[in-house]
C-alpha cells in the first residue's frame, strides 16, 4: 500500500489502509487518515492532518507555507475531512496566527487547479471547480457550489447553499441559499434547484424566496429590510441564517439586480 519509491518521513502518522503511490512526499508533522490514497506526484508537507476515505491527485500539495508576507514561521495547520476529494494540482495552504489553521471540510470536491489560501474555512459538502482561486481568511458555508475559474477576495463570506457561476469575482459576501452570477456579481435569485435536492420543502424554499424579495425587490434600505423580514416573515432556521449572515457581513453583501432586469433573467 506505500510504494517504496514514496519519500515517507518516519515520524509521519498514517492509519490503517493508506495507499502511497510512487514519487509523493510526505513530511513529518502529518497525520492521514484510513483507506485515503494519495496518488502519485503528491506532496504533503508539516501541518496537514488528513481524514478517512479521501482522495489525492497527483500534483497536489496540501498545508504548503503560506503565501502571506507576515507569516513567521509559526506553527500552524491545514485540515481535510473525510471522503474529500482534491483533484490534479490543488493546493492548499497551511493558516497563520490569525487563526492557525486551515480547514476544508469533508464530503468536498475540489477541482482540478483549485487554490485554498492560508486560514480559509471550507464547510461540508462544497464543491469547488476547476482553476477556481480563493484568497486568504474566506469562509465557505456547507454545500456551497462555486462555478469554474472564479476568483474569491480575501476575508469574504459565502453563505451555506450558494450557487455561484462560473468565471466570477467575488468581492462582495455572497449571502446562504442565493445564486449569483453577472459582472459585477449580482443576486440572480434563489438556488431552488438545489434546495430542493437536498430536502428542503416547498413550504421552505417559498419562505427564503420571500426573505429575498423583501431583501432585494423591495426598494427598502437594507436594515430595514431585515427588521421586515423579522417582523412579517415566521421564525424558521433559514430566517435566522439570512438575518445573521447578512448583519455579520462586513464587506457587505452583493448587489441586487439593475432596474427593469428580474433575477434570473439572462442566466442559464
Amino acid at each position: 500500500m506505500l510504494s517504496p519509491l514514496a519519500h515517507i518521513h518516519p515520524a509521519a502518522r498514517l492509519a490503517p489502509g493508506v495507499t502511497v503511490e510512487p514519487f509523493t512526499t510526505i513530511y513529518g508533522d502529518v497525520e492521514i487518515g484510513e483507506n485515503t490514497w494519495i496518488g502519485p506526484n503528491v506532496t504533503i508537507m508539516d501541518g496537514a492532518r488528513i481524514g478517512a476515505n479521501c482522495q489525492i491527485f497527483p500534483g497536489a500539495v496540501v498545508s504548503g507555507v503560506p503565501q502571506d508576507l507576515k507569516f513567521a514561521g509559526e506553527v500552524t495547520t491545514a485540515h481535510v475531512g473525510d471522503y474529500t476529494v482534491l483533484r490534479e494540482c490543488v493546493t492548499v495552504n497551511r493558516g497563520t496566527i490569525d487563526r492557525g489553521r486551515t480547514v476544508v471540510g469533508s464530503h468536498c470536491l475540489l477541482q482540478a487547479y483549485v487554490h485554498i489560501a492560508h486560514d480559509c474555512l471550507v464547510g461540508d459538502h462544497c464543491v469547488i471547480s476547476n482553476a477556481t482561486q480563493m484568497a486568504g481568511h474566506v469562509v465557505v458555508g456547507d454545500w456551497a457550489i462555486i462555478g469554474g475559474t472564479t476568483a474569491i477576495h480575501q476575508f469574504t463570506n459565502i453563505g451555506p447553499h450558494a450557487f455561484i457561476a462560473g468565471g466570477s469575482l467575488v468581492r462582495k459576501d455572497v449571502p446562504p441559499f442565493v445564486k449569483a452570477a453577472r459582472e459585477p456579481l449580482t443576486y440572480a435569485g434563489v438556488n431552488s434547484v438545489g434546495l430542493r435536492r437536498r430536502g428542503f420543502s416547498e413550504e421552505q424554499v417559498n419562505e427564503v424566496h420571500e426573505m429575498y424579495r423583501v431583501l432585494y425587490l423591495s426598494g427598502l434600505p437594507l436594515l430595514d429590510a431585515l427588521a421586515r423580514i423579522e417582523a412579517e416573515l415566521p421564525a424558521s432556521a433559514e430566517r435566522e441564517q439570512v438575518v445573521k449572515f447578512v448583519r455579520a457581513a462586513a464587506r457587505g453583501i452583493i448587489k441586487g439586480p439593475s432596474r427593469g432586469m428580474l433575477p434570473e433573467e439572462g442566466i442559464d
